[in-house]
């Protein structure tokens, strides 16, 4: 399931391999997005060491490609892996591409993946100030409380069924095709 949005992007997980992408995505990031992003100002040394993180179990992530070009992630983590019953996810997109759907496909994809792990509740944490957070929490019917300059919204997520399991297992089979052929389109060039 790969859904066209904007821009003709599309929606997949990130492959090993792709750490590099997902690293040039961060340090491409404005000012503002970044601040949104990590809750604060961070250096480019700092976005280096997250993403070597992200090799981790218990890290999924789902990125919006334009062209080949990653411009959109959701990192997913779960809390207490392998056995994870919370998961915390965070977003970042490229300036040019927020308000046009998306957060809202990447956390579709999100929630999926969570709920297939048997995660039942998705913790969003943001800034006050952040109002595209916020509103992307309450599209999905989660649960705000603030707390001194953030906000933490809980999503719930259904029981994992067949059904679910599917729509992963295809929507990951057409993104790793979609991988590999951007892959060898990239060394042809």
């Amino acid at each position: 399931m790969e859904e066209p949005l904007v821009e003709g992007g599309t929606i997949r997980k990130l492959w090993i391999g792709e750490t590099d992408q997902y690293r040039d995505h961060l340090l491409r990031l404005d000012a503002e997005s970044r601040h949104c992003r990590f809750g604060g100002t961070i250096d480019d040394d700092t976005i280096r060491r997250h993403v070597d993180t992200t090799d981790r179990s218990g890290v999924v992530l789902h990125g919006f490609f334009v062209d080949g070009v990653l411009r959109g992630v959701a990192e997913l983590r779960l809390l207490g892996a392998p056995f994870a019953n919370a998961a915390e996810t965070a977003f970042s997109i490229e300036k040019p591409w927020q308000s046009h759907g998306v957060g809202s496909a990447l956390l579709e994809r999100c929630l999926l993946t969570a709920r297939n792990r048997g995660v039942q509740r998705l913790h969003m944490i943001c800034l006050s100030e952040n109002r595209r957070m916020q509103q992307l929490a309450r599209k999905f019917e989660a649960e705000l409380a603030f707390d001194f300059g953030s906000v933490v919204g809980d999503v719930e997520t259904p029981f994992p069924t067949p059904f679910s399991v599917l729509r992963e297992f295809v929507a990951d089979s057409n993104g790793f095709a979609k991988a590999v052929l951007n892959a060898q389109m990239r060394m042809l060039r």
